[in-house]
């Protein structure tokens, strides 16, 4: 049988856990464990942008010239 987990939200690493989803759009947060015991939390975060008309203005520069 599986122990009840109990999240103390007064816990500084659960406040930085959430500190890390807020304004997260697109990304991910990972949570590194040993022995039981937080030791790690990394957000990655990807901006997206998006795409202009067929050709970038890059290729436009390159076409004119």
């Amino acid at each position: 049988m599986e122990k009840a987990f109990k999240v103390d939200l007064d816990n500084p690493q659960v406040q930085y856990i959430l500190r890390a989803l807020e304004g997260l759009q697109y990304g991910t947060v990972q949570i590194t464990v040993h022995d039981a015991q937080i030791t790690q939390i990394e957000r990655t975060e990807k901006h997206r942008f998006p795409l202009e008309s067929t050709k970038s203005p890059a290729v436009k520069l390159a076409a004119k010239n």
